[in-house]
């Protein structure tokens, strides 16, 4: 998926007979100029909905390949997701976009059969209406399994409970919320392995306005964590379907996006790192000209200068803040935190024994479980039709992550001191696999394997966070021109970053033409 870099200056291709016109920003009676710094599906998308609106877009990245945390990778002749595999269906944000690339018909749900979560004291089935593993339902068999008698009786509180418990402090955690509410026995069961596998980060830390926007107001409104939790999953989302994924993978979804991009007539620069950003005002005598940027750029041995009018930056919050920081150093002291350093260790095996799926769609393990390193175990092909389908029976797909925010790396894999190498990953996948999903498993079985590592990038929404952001984006608008977006401005997964970034580019659109 690497581009070869397009001249800036080169001109905009018309888009194809028939197209759809992307996104609903007025279109400028003018091509005016953009440069969007950051090649993930921020950028990418912050791309399309300026080049629909009429501007001229050039899209710089560092990296060789388009999507970020999107990615691809080929294990063992299989092309998967080296990221994320799935989004929320809590709007209809991913797969409106979706359709405007032609790939509404692609969408699909996982498997019914819903996951399982590791606690101490073993297994047991996740139950299926929850939200952060918030339960809806307290009378659903996997939910009293989970929290035995007392752990119910201690949730059930929740209905008698005033709505104002939890929902009137100007900040609350996760674990805050969860446990004021519903109790510790919730939290610990249910919550921390969902949230763990999740946002890789212990609820305790965890902004809940952040992770799970609405849900307090659901509270309000419906007078218990239970119903708001109930009334989130009622937008037509089926028992266990909570989130979506494509046919083919999610990264199908940065393919399309980059070729209809290409089409367009958009400039993008893989292999191109932004050295530094310059805020430049024109000859105050030139009336009526705007402020603009100038983005300096690095490609091997190239260098170069892009000035525009209008600047994206859909970086991570630590290198968005280091670009600015010339220009706008009230920023400084907002620098987030880097994420956790996430390993997800992907397995390709020849194992029939688990045709039978016998943990589900996979295993989410509690914090506190002993003699497991890993915080949740994917088997893809029994989440996915589609992937079980190109496999063939006896061929699995598996995917282990390790580490969460504010956990070494070494410990999150509870290896010894030396560097931790993808062979101790792979061995100790092998081992986890084997015991969450009581099917021996050794490397006899192994068609091919692959380390990926997320150093940083998964977004950290620390309590406070909201309030922060909300004056970042105070910061961002004193400058005029610039646009700050991803994933630590609009929050985690998919479902946030597309909802977010569209939003903001059409705030910014609409301005400026008006202007």
């Amino acid at each position: 998926m690497s581009a070869k870099p397009i001249p800036p200056n080169a001109p905009q291709a018309k888009a194809p007979h028939g197209a759809r016109s992307h996104g609903s920003a007025p279109r400028l009676s003018t091509s005016r100029r953009a440069a969007v710094v950051g090649g993930g599906i921020s950028g990418l998308l912050s791309a399309l909905d300026l080049q629909a609106a009429g501007w001229q877009v050039g899209v710089y990245d560092a990296a060789a390949t388009w999507g970020g945390c999107v990615g691809v990778h080929e294990v063992a002749g299989v092309e998967l997701d080296s990221g994320a595999d799935s989004f929320a269906t809590r709007n209809t944000a991913v797969l409106d976009l979706a359709t405007e690339l032609g790939l509404g018909e692609n969408v699909v749900t996982p498997n019914p059969a819903g996951a399982w979560v590791w606690l101490p004291d073993g297994p047991v089935p996740l139950p299926r209406t929850g939200v952060l593993g918030i339960p809806s339902d307290l009378r659903a068999p996997e939910v009293r399994t989970a929290l035995g008698t007392t752990g119910v009786l201690r949730a059930a509180l929740d209905a008698k409970m005033p709505a104002t418990v939890g929902t009137t402090e100007a900040v609350m955690s996760v674990a805050g919320l969860v446990r004021a509410r519903m109790g510790q026995r919730v939290l610990e069961r249910l919550v921390a392995p969902v949230v763990g596998g999740v946002h890789s980060a212990d609820p305790e830390l965890l902004d809940v306005d952040m992770v799970a926007p609405g849900l307090r107001a659901g509270i309000r409104e419906h007078g218990s964590l239970a119903a708001a939790v109930a009334a989130q999953r009622a937008g037509g989302a089926k028992p266990g379907s909570a989130v979506g994924g494509l046919d083919g993978g999610m990264h199908t979804l940065v393919a399309a996006l980059v070729e209809h991009l290409r089409d367009a007539g958009v400039a993008l620069h893989a292999g191109h790192a932004v050295t530094a950003i310059h805020q430049v005002q024109a000859d105050p005598d030139t009336k009526g000209t705007p402020v603009h940027w100038s983005v300096d750029w690095s490609a091997g041995g190239d260098q170069g200068r892009e000035s525009v009018e209008l600047l994206v930056v859909a970086t991570d919050g630590p290198t968005a803040v280091q670009l600015l920081a010339e220009c706008v150093p009230e920023l400084l002291p907002f620098t987030p935190a880097a994420g956790p350093d996430i390993r997800l260790v992907t397995l390709v095996l020849d194992v029939p024994e688990l045709d039978g799926a016998p943990r589900g769609t996979g295993v989410l393990v509690a914090p506190q479980t002993e003699g497991i390193s890993a915080k949740a175990l994917t088997h893809a092909t029994a989440k996915w039709e589609w992937l079980a389908d190109s496999t063939g029976p006896g061929t699995h797909v598996l995917r282990l992550s390790y580490g969460r925010a504010g956990v070494a790396a070494a410990d999150a894999v509870r290896l010894t001191a030396r560097p931790v190498l993808d062979a101790d990953l792979v061995t100790t996948a092998l081992l986890d696999a084997t015991k969450l999903l009581g099917v021996s498993i050794t490397e006899d079985d192994v068609l091919g394997s692959d380390v990926i590592r997320w150093k940083g990038a998964l977004p950290y929404a620390a309590v406070g966070h909201q309030a922060k952001i909300a004056q970042i984006h105070a910061l961002a608008n004193r400058a005029t021109g610039l646009v700050l977006t991803g994933g630590w401005m609009s929050g985690n997964g998919l479902a946030a970053v597309v909802a977010g970034t569209r939003r903001q580019i059409k705030a910014v659109v609409d301005e400026m033409t008006i202007k």
